[in-house]
């Protein structure tokens, strides 16, 4: 039994959910609107043990052999019940748990929450990262900016943040950074590529827009434009070496290839939000992550289709 947990109206697991059943693989679909009455039994000795109560099913938890994890946070789904929070927190656990292939594990994905601390990672499996401050002096600030000339600036946690220029008119608010430590880089020219990592598999594209953030490049009035491609090996060694080391069997690495050649690694998205690139190339990400989690043949590395790029309407990238 593969397990699923989130909402159904999410693109990426609805993609894998509808993979699974076309590969006719028995599904337990945990939805996280509809916990109220869930309940998850977990013992923990010379072995783990753990029962799940569900809607009318009760489920041994021994029989599910993979597990897909993409779920919001709960308090945005269903406010602070505490029933439902204190079964997220032990499902949660188990997941950490079980010896169920998990994707991916909470452990796992926790490098994310830390930009500063996953780009130092990044750096020990042989990828170049951008020149980056972490502040919350105004001063340095200043200082990296008349450095590097063209600075960008985001968030230093995992929440998701709009990645922007500084100009003159941001300047004026360095002085904001003393009680909101900031993250500084180098802003690198050059074409952005996503990588998504699946078991061993690889499936990169080009995405070009002339917006700093192109996941919101419609607020900007921009287009993004996404066309498939392959990477140079020793890059795309290197980046399935780093999604290894991460203890990730799912991610989307992002990349930046610099004219002269040189490339660079902003960071590693442990939960993509695939669907985006898929319906822009056409590259199968959704059935080659079912294909993992049934257990079956995931080919080595994805080749491009011969399909036009396209600028997606109404949708936006993790």
């Amino acid at each position: 039994m593969i397990l699923l947990w989130g909402l159904p109206d999410d693109a990426p697991l609805a993609a894998v959910h509808a993979a699974l059943e076309r590969r006719g693989e028995s599904v337990l679909f945990i939805d996280q609107r509809l916990l109220a009455d869930a309940a998850l039994d977990l013992e923990v000795g010379a072995d783990v043990r753990a029962s799940l109560r569900f809607g009318s099913r009760l489920v041994d938890l021994d029989d599910v052999t993979a597990v897909y994890v993409r779920p919001y946070d709960v308090r945005d789904v269903q406010g602070d019940d505490v029933r439902t929070l204190s079964f997220e927190d032990a499902l949660v656990c188990w997941c950490e748990l079980t010896p169920a292939l998990v994707v991916n594990r909470p452990s796992a994905m926790a490098s994310n929450n830390s930009k500063p601390y996953q780009a130092a990672l990044i750096r020990a499996h042989g990828l170049r990262t951008p020149d980056t401050l972490v502040t919350t002096d105004p001063a340095a600030a200043a200082e990296f900016a008349a450095r590097h000339g063209e600075v960008i600036y985001k968030s230093v946690s995992g929440v998701r943040s709009i990645v922007a220029r500084l100009t003159p008119a941001h300047r004026d608010r360095l002085a904001n950074v003393e009680t909101c430590p900031t993250q500084f880089q180098e802003r690198i020219e050059g074409v952005d590529v996503r990588l998504h990592v699946v078991g061993e598999t690889t499936f990169a594209c080009e995405i070009e827009s002339g917006a700093d953030d192109y996941r919101y490049a419609s607020r900007t009035g921009d287009d993004v434009r996404v066309t498939p491609t392959v990477l140079p090996d020793e890059v795309a060694e290197r980046c399935l070496a780093l999604v290894d080391g991460l203890g990730l069997a799912v991610a989307g690495v992002d990349l930046r290839r610099r004219p002269d050649g040189e490339w660079f690694c902003f960071e590693v998205n442990p939960s993509p939000g695939f669907s985006f690139y898929e319906a822009a190339t056409g590259q199968p990400i959704g059935e080659a992550v079912a294909a993992l989690l049934a257990g079956g043949p995931v080919a080595g590395r994805y080749e491009p289709m011969a399909l036009s790029s396209s600028a997606l309407e109404g949708a936006r990238p993790e």
